[in-house]
């Protein structure tokens, strides 16, 4: 059974259509990049999966059943803005996580907050954003879950911080899990990726597949292609 389907789904706005017939596949074990320029539904179609968002119409499974309150139990998401309370500590943080969450496992989110050298009795208010976005990836990702969502998780910080930031979703997770990272930013993403999914405006799916094979064939790089693609 795949983790996830998304079958025949549409999302509008009003009378505007985000998403258009969205087909998607994704089985466990792999980490996927839905890839695609700002406005084109990649936030949207998150938070569908998340169950955020109704569809307008189509069905999304979770493990073969519909999305809802058991869903919920094994998808981690992280947003594509910070929503802690800046007011919280990172320690009072930790421990609502681990009183909201059955599967949050606060020895790994405390070791991984050591290796940035942060003090978790320092409040998020007195901390860069950078710092507040690499605190809740920290959170999201020591949930053991089975499929992470990673709304735009290197957007906005320094390049020295996404490289921190890939190389702790790549460390962390379950290989029996799967990880979908939204972002427009593909050149710094691509080489952490098993599969990618390329989305235009008008929320439609212009091409998908394994990412090493696509760039052996292609002969280029996936920031590349999907430039060519993007043109057509």
């Amino acid at each position: 059974m795949e983790l996830l389907q998304c079958i025949n789904l549409n999302k509008s706005f009003k009378d505007k259509q985000i998403l258009k017939d969205i087909n998607l596949t994704i089985p466990r074990g792999k980490i996927i990049g839905l890839l695609g320029k700002n406005g084109t539904g990649k936030s949207t179609l998150i938070k569908l999966i998340n169950d955020l968002l109704t569809p307008t119409s189509g069905t999304i499974l979770i493990n073969g059943k519909e999305i809802g309150i058991e869903s919920k139990k094994i998808i981690s998401y992280l947003p594509e803005r910070t929503y802690l309370d800046k007011s919280m500590t990172v320690d009072n943080v930790i421990k609502y996580f681990s009183e909201f969450y059955d599967n949050f496992d606060s020895e790994k989110a405390r070791t991984l907050l050591k290796d940035l050298g942060l003090d978790t009795n320092q409040k998020l208010s007195k901390m860069s954003k950078g710092m507040q976005e690499k605190v809740q990836l920290v959170l999201v990702m020591s949930r053991n879950a089975k499929l992470y969502l990673l709304d735009e998780p290197i957007a906005g910080v320094d390049p020295a911080a996404r490289e921190y930031i890939l190389s702790t979703i790549v460390s962390n997770y379950n290989p029996e899990a799967s990880i979908i990272i939204t972002t427009h930013l593909i050149t710094d993403v691509e080489q952490v990726l098993d599969d990618f999914i390329f989305i235009s405006y008008g929320g439609q799916i212009l091409m998908s597949g394994n990412a090493e094979e696509t760039r052996n064939l292609s002969g280029k790089s996936l920031d590349e292609l999907f430039k060519e693609v993007f043109r057509c």
